[in-house]
């Protein structure tokens, strides 16, 4: 990360981003697909309501593995041995903490909130069964996500895909098994993610109690919490808040989306698994260009940080374009792996055209704001990215007239990104000269000290 060439090693980092993303999105989608081929659009309805839910209960704790790789990726930078080491257990026991809240939530939060969100009611129990289940399992989740980011911070993207190769054909058996030979339906999808995640959880923890490098993780550590953690919380709070509120607002606009009734729901959540799917390629180049800049800024070579920003949008925004216009080109097909019924395919097919055809437009505020957060900058782009999208989608929602259209609905999803890349861009220019005079004469910068 700190020599020679930087577009080729960026893109050996983030194919296996990549595939792991979708790899963990492939856990809801299989079970999208399964219910909606063998238990109906009810049960599609409600696999598919629960996705902005499920995202609003855990995005505030995946921030915090975000701020772990900030902080282990700019010690390796210092090459500072000890920081490192206390680094990684504060994540970890961070992992665990967080993974106990989770849980708690989801079993108290199912009814009250999809009730609240009006999902039909064919379907409520339905959806209010599948997210108590898939809370059990969260816990394991927010584990793997955690250790996988320790192991991005030294560069290691591949032993991450590798577990979750494995944990995703134990979800993809399992929901056969479950759904089509036990006929569980609902319940069946989401005890087999609940144990693939926990496959998983093991896998990582395994790898990274065998390490023979500073990462390496050893549980009696994890009694001895340093301040650590609240550097990790300092950077990766803002990360998550951003992430929940961003949650919120798809909460909202989902209620909105449920008031068009299940057939309508349904087809959405088909379409928004595409979303998902094309969104990891730029969360992908995200994370690489997290970790590649802290890293840098670490060492003090800015120069490198800048360049990382540029071949990192270069990057997200030509593999999206392609993404987003060829499954847009081809939807009908793309879609029938969800669904077969005609109705339910035309609302699909709306939000295809309407919010995944746009979405390379989120490429540009998503890298910058990974740039700042690299640099320990973590609370500017959280900050405008709650205003730019979040709260002009509450806004929209709410002023959207009760005979208004489908599309209409989903139009705020672009405009929401092109406010946002216009805020983003001001920001980047406004750091950047903040940070050049700095940079010239100061190196083994801490993100500590620009925790802003």
């Amino acid at each position: 990360m700190l020599q020679g060439a930087l577009a080729r090693p960026m893109l050996r980092f983030a194919i296996p981003l990549i595939a792991s993303g979708i790899l963990q999105q492939s856990f809801n989608s299989v079970d999208v697909a399964v219910v909606g081929r063998f238990a109906g659009s009810d049960a599609l309805a409600a696999v598919g309501s629960n996705g902005p839910v499920i995202g609003l209960i855990i995005n505030l704790f995946l921030g915090l593995s975000v701020g772990a790789n900030v902080v282990i990726s700019n010690y390796i930078g210092q090459r500072n041995s000890r920081g490192v080491r206390q680094a990684v257990h504060a994540a970890a026991l961070l992992a665990i903490l967080s993974g106990i809240i989770m849980c708690t939530s989801a079993q108290l939060i199912a009814r009250p909130i999809l009730e609240a969100l009006d999902t039909p009611e064919s379907c409520l129990d339905q959806a209010v069964l599948y997210l108590r289940i898939i809370g059990a399992g969260m816990p394991f989740m927010i584990v793997y996500n955690f250790g996988a980011a320790i192991l991005r911070s030294v560069g290691d993207t591949r032993r991450p895909f590798y577990s979750l190769v494995v944990a995703g054909i134990i979800n993809v058996c399992l929901n056969v098994v479950f759904v089509v030979g036990f006929g569980m339906g609902v319940e069946g999808v989401a005890w087999a993610t609940v144990i693939s995640n926990i496959a998983n959880a093991a896998i990582i923890t395994r790898l990274l109690m065998r390490e023979r490098s500073d990462i390496r993780l050893e549980p009696h550590r994890l009694l001895s919490p340093s301040r650590e953690v609240f550097k990790i919380c300092a950077v990766g709070i803002p990360a998550g808040v951003q992430s929940t509120v961003f949650s919120i607002s798809n909460v909202f606009i989902l209620s909105a989306i449920n008031s068009f009734g299940v057939i309508a729901a349904a087809g959405s959540a088909a379409a928004l698994n595409y979303e998902i799917y094309c969104y990891f390629v730029i969360n992908a180049f995200g994370q690489t260009c997290v970790a590649f800049t802290s890293q840098n800024f670490g060492a003090g070579h800015y120069d490198r940080c800048r360049r990382v920003l540029l071949i990192s949008l270069v990057y997200s925004t030509t593999i999206s374009v392609a993404l987003n216009a060829g499954i847009t080109w081809q939807r009908d097909f793309f879609l029938s792996a969800f669904t077969s019924e005609t109705d339910v395919l035309f609302f699909a097919g709306e939000r295809v055209a309407t919010v995944l055809l746009f979405q390379f437009v989120a490429c540009y505020y998503e890298m910058a704001g990974s740039a700042m957060r690299g640099l320990g900058y973590s609370m500017t782009p959280a900050l405008i990215t709650i205003f730019g999208t979040c709260v002009l989608r509450l806004v929209w929602v709410g002023l959207f007239p009760a005979d208004g259209s489908f599309a209409a609905l989903l139009a705020i999803y672009p405009v929401s990104w092109l406010l946002t890349d216009i805020c983003m861009a001001l920001a980047a220019r406004v750091i950047h000269h903040r940070l050049t005079p700095k940079a010239e004469n100061t190196s083994n910068a801490d993100v500590s000290d620009l925790a802003v």
